[in-house]
């Protein structure tokens, strides 16, 4: 391995190209209880996923991050403003960063979406659930997930609905 060194501003250059040819996008990460943006880093999705595929070489098979791109692009292909959301936990005197898949905006109006593929543990479930709770505010927030026949409301008002009810406009974002 070869010890050169990367120029940041050709790096950040090549990315921003990329992101002009509509190859891949870019969510900004933002903090929703502070309600700023953060510089970096910021998060990148693939505006085809068969180019992502093709890029990969068909070798990295990961259905959450590709269902998670899917939702992307049809919450932008809607319309939508997106970001993605961060939320601090405080507990047990730590700060620990957790992350909202979506902060969805629409006008005046705000949505929280999280991805999740399956939530077949409940240590998933809490991971995927600690996030939109933290937020203690009164946004709906929605879980998309594959492991589900029905969509449904859980004890803390977490809207959970399938990705294959969301893509053709059978669920009501707001």
């Amino acid at each position: 391995m070869k010890n050169e060194k990367v120029n940041s501003t050709l790096v950040s250059n090549y990315v921003q190209h990329i992101i002009d040819s509509f190859l891949i996008s870019m969510a900004k990460r933002y903090d929703v209880k502070e309600k700023t943006y953060f510089k970096y880093p910021n998060k990148y999705y693939y505006t085809d996923i068969g180019l992502r595929n093709a890029r990969l070489n068909y070798r990295q098979y990961d259905p959450g991050h590709i269902m998670e791109n899917i939702i992307y692009n049809e919450l932008l292909s809607r319309g939508y403003s997106v970001d993605v959301g961060v939320v601090t936990d405080r507990t047990g005197g730590a700060n620990t960063q957790k992350e909202i898949d979506f902060v969805v905006n629409d006008a005046d109006k705000k949505i929280y979406i999280q991805s999740a593929f399956q939530m077949d543990a409940d240590k998933k479930e809490s991971s995927e659930l600690a996030s939109l709770i933290l937020t203690k505010d009164f946004f709906k927030k929605i879980i998309v997930r594959m492991d589900i026949p029905h969509n449904f409301y859980d004890d803390n008002g977490i809207f959970h609905c399938n990705l294959i009810d969301l893509l053709p406009g059978r669920v009501e974002l707001f």
